[in-house]
């Protein structure tokens, strides 16, 4: 993940600076925002003009989705002090909700588990102000950098995560409903298509999950009287 995050946030520097912000504004951006496909998104927003209310609407839909991925780890969050849990919702990202979420579901530790979230969580966090940091370096002195096709890197980064979930039948469905609501809705303003093949995919892999119990609890055999 980290790897796949590396050329991420090169690009981003160097697309921050190619389109006229400060050096301080772009780094700033990576330490206080730390959302890599939100960043791309205020960047290309301001880069355009985009009024102040456009660029927070846009990016809070964008970054929606992590309020599922703060549903998900909620069961294990639940009983950590409270400076825990603003620590870690900030850190929250695509790639350490993966690796975390992963991790959690097997039985450990309590303790343990927050510990390795942490580490998650940070050791990603650094990764991208470096790699950010190096990509302001470069923005001046290799400004076509972008258009090598790095950014490749992160769809595989995001194949990966999904990959790792698809053993089951739900996530399978729930992956296969959004990825096609996804493209049928790319061209929704405001990045509004994310969100919808985001309900789209929770709807379905509930229902799947749902049906699939009714399944197994119809196969079970009936208790004699």
């Amino acid at each position: 993940m980290l790897v796949g995050a590396a050329p991420f946030g090169v690009i981003f520097g160097t697309l921050a600076i190619g389109s006229g912000l400060p050096v301080w504004l772009t780094l700033g951006m990576s330490l206080l925002v730390f959302g890599g496909s939100s960043q791309f998104v205020a960047v290309s927003l301001i880069s355009s003009g985009a009024a102040l209310p456009v660029i927070w609407l846009t990016t809070f839909v964008v970054n929606l989705r992590h309020a599922l991925y703060s549903a998900t780890l909620l069961p294990y969050a639940r009983e950590l002090p409270a400076r825990w849990r603003w620590a870690l919702a900030f850190w929250l990202t695509d790639e350490t909700f993966a690796v975390v979420e992963n991790q959690l579901r097997h039985p450990t530790d309590a303790k343990d588990g927050s510990w390795y979230w942490l580490g998650s969580s940070l050791a990603m966090y650094f990764n991208w102000q470096l790699w950010t940091l190096v990509g302001v370096v470069l923005g001046q002195s290799a400004p076509m950098l972008a258009t090598l096709g790095l950014d490749f890197a992160m769809v595989a980064t995001f194949a990966a995560i999904v990959a790792m979930q698809l053993h089951a039948r739900p996530v399978l469905f729930a992956a296969l409903v959004a990825g096609t609501v996804a493209l049928l809705a790319r061209e929704l303003p405001y990045k509004l298509g994310l969100m919808l093949a985001a309900m789209a995919g929770v709807a379905a892999g509930v229902m799947t999950e749902k049906l699939s119990e009714r399944v197994s609890r119809a196969a079970e055999p009936q208790a004699l009287p």
